[in-house]
């Protein structure tokens, strides 16, 4: 089918087919006052706890789920046929049963606490009940991908005595299944719900105010002035403002759908192919996630899952985005070389002065958690810092300045934001109670490692398939969850340094979303675009390549994430792999000076490739097959012109 003959879509279609958490009710009339109170009742909540102290982990996070269960279940009806303007019994019925089955926790939490591991017939049928709820729940909210692996998880630890060879174990009965899930904090009320009732939520309420404020179109805004009016403006113009919008966005669907709805058209009309636009925007969107300081979330678990400060995560991601981005811009810009596409004239363009100076202000809540979280305070009380000083900030001028209702739609938005993720952690909690139930995480890690005949590399690469395989159509906290679970634990086993194992299963499960056939974010920028979303899926995964060759680097060489090198060697490192990128991004697209061979392509690619692996060897070797690439190329050109002439 060609391009021509695809529909191109709205921003707003794109949300509703290709991310399930954008296709919500919107009610009016006594529901709506009903929904928004829930939401004001939850910030509340949240902030109150935030400001005052966490309560015990169980309570607090089954306060969390509770409000959750209640929105989750009026916002999204139980069939996709049905309206979306009315409310349905069904879905009050269960939103009242979800409240009750995680508050029987709270009501019941001393006598609870007092028969641990001693679950009445009662407990049974309630913990029984809120599980169920939770798979309901993430099928509506996340989709099918991750309750599969969740329910398979399950039956797992269910006929585990059936299971032959390493696999197998002594089985786990309903009755105890059911209490470790619900009635532990190891289950459903782990720790990916512990993250998700407390710093989670509030960096998804400052993301919302933050939008409130207008940041959003700042940064396009910024984007344009920076970049343009240079080749191929727009397309870089989409890398930096995904880039920016990543720090605070917690979806690649979602960040595709809200700066692809400006910059796919402006690309368009440049003269970018609909394919390459929505592959831009996919690539750029999608390391968003991978981008410091949020990470989709992920950070706040990594920290928790590895064992280390937020802030040591946080530097180590810093390197590998710098490449990403570094690789997609570059295909960008020699893409645009080779198609011969000008920028946008500046005169169109906003003036980087005048757009500081009206809206620069916005970015000063962004500065400023950033500058709180690297100086030691606590994330939660940095976003916490931050949400207030966003509000004070967007009063510094009056064309920014939020009234009364925007601070309550604040409140009302960052609730409903944030259910994805609560969501998809609860759902991560099933996965995670089965595996310290049954052993199962090392059990997979012993067969990976039994693939790859004990091997490193080979090692590497079935971990690299095995996370892109449980990435797909999973939602970010959740795909790092789950490919931490079930895909690092091979490479730790192998003496990998665990933040490194961690770091390589995450970037590939995110990758996911470009890598075809199950590349939401290249579907999502195709639909926008009206392009192939297959074709469209592919050129992503060629913008994303450092993606999928970094990891690979900072298992082997850990410097890439500042483990155990020096300030020299990191900055080594860091320009060495940086000029690698630019190597690997030409190969990609086949362009330097004029177009390129077969040969100069695959002389610029592996060229590149051992720039990115630090070694002065492999740097020296480097450097020389890209020079002789690039000399070619000019030998090339001057024979032409005198060819010409």
């Amino acid at each position: 089918m060609s391009s021509e003959n695809i529909k191109e879509m709205s921003a707003e279609e794109v949300l509703k087919k290709f991310d399930q958490e954008s296709n919500k009710r919107e009610m009016t009339g006594i529901w709506n006052t009903i929904i928004i109170a829930i939401c004001i009742a939850f910030a509340t909540f949240q902030i109150y706890t935030a400001m005052f102290g966490v309560l015990d982990a169980h309570l607090q996070r089954a306060i969390h789920l509770a409000f959750g269960f209640a929105l989750i279940f009026l916002l999204y009806p139980a069939s996709t046929s049905w309206s979306r303007n009315s409310m349905n019994w069904f879905d009050v019925l269960l939103a009242i049963l979800g409240v009750c089955s995680a508050m029987y926790i709270v009501v019941f939490y001393q006598d609870l606490v007092l028969r641990a591991g001693f679950n009445t017939e009662t407990d049974f049928i309630i913990g029984l009940i809120g599980t169920i709820l939770v798979f309901e729940a993430a099928r509506r909210v996340v989709g099918w991908p991750m309750i599969i692996v969740a329910a398979l998880f399950m039956l797992y630890a269910l006929i585990g005595p059936y299971i032959p060879g390493i696999l197998g174990h002594r089985g786990v009965s309903m009755q105890e299944l059911i209490g470790h899930l619900f009635y532990t904090t190891e289950g459903i009320f782990g720790i990916p719900m512990g993250v998700s009732s407390t710093f989670i939520y509030l960096f998804i309420l400052f993301g919302a105010y933050l939008e409130a404020t207008g940041l959003g179109k700042f940064f396009i805004d910024l984007a344009n002035a920076v970049a343009g009016w240079a080749a191929g403006g727009p397309a870089k113009v989409a890398v930096l403002s995904s880039g920016l919008m990543g720090t605070v966005s917690g979806s690649s669907v979602a960040n595709v759908a809200g700066t692809g709805s400006f910059t796919i058209p402006m690309m368009k009309r440049l003269g970018y192919r609909p394919e390459f636009a929505g592959a831009v925007e996919a690539a750029a969107s999608t390391g968003g996630q991978l981008m410091p300081p949020v990470m989709g979330a992920a950070a706040f678990l990594m920290a928790e899952f590895v064992g280390v400060p937020y802030m040591t995560v946080v530097k180590a991601a810093v390197i590998p985005a710098l490449l990403y981005y570094t690789g997609v811009w570059l295909g960008v810009h020699y893409e645009a070389k080779k198609c011969g596409l000008k920028g946008i004239p500046r005169e169109e363009l906003p003036k980087f002065k005048e757009l500081f100076v009206e809206k620069g202000h916005l970015a000063i809540p962004l500065i400023i958690i950033v500058y709180l979280l690297v100086t030691g305070y606590t994330p939660m009380r940095a976003a916490l810092f931050a949400i207030g000083l966003s509000l004070v900030c967007s009063c510094l001028r009056k064309s920014t300045r939020i009234g009364f209702k925007d601070v309550i739609d604040g409140l009302v938005n960052g609730s409903k934001g944030v259910l994805g993720v609560l969501i998809a952690c609860a759902t991560a909690g099933i996965i995670i109670g089965v595996v310290t139930k049954t052993g199962v995480g090392l059990k997979m890690a012993t067969v990976l490692l039994d693939l790859a005949g004990g091997k490193l590399l080979p090692a590497m690469f079935f971990t690299m398939i095995t996370s892109l395989i449980l990435g797909m159509g999973v939602p970010t906290t959740a795909n790092y969850v789950i490919t931490s679970t079930i895909a690092a634990p091979a490479l730790v086993q192998m003496g990998i340094p665990i933040l490194s194992a961690h770091m390589f299963a995450f970037y590939f499960g995110i990758v996911a979303d470009v890598t075809p056939p199950v590349a939401l974010a290249a579907y999502a920028g195709a639909g926008i675009s009206g392009a192939n979303p297959l074709r469209t899926g592919v050129v992503a995964a060629k913008l994303a390549i450092a993606a999928f060759i970094v990891p690979y680097i900072f298992v082997l060489s850990p410097e890439i994430l500042m483990i155990n090198g020096t300030a020299s060697g990191i900055l080594v490192a860091t320009v060495t792999a940086l000029i690698g990128m630019w190597g690997i991004s030409i190969a990609m697209i086949g362009y330097c000076i004029k177009n390129t061979n077969l040969l100069q392509r695959i002389l610029f690619f592996f060229g590149g490739l051992l720039l990115i692996d630090p070694g002065t060897i492999t740097d020296i070797i480097g450097i020389t097959i890209l020079a002789a690439a690039y000399a070619w190329q000019k030998f090339e050109l001057k024979r032409n012109v005198k060819t010409i002439d």
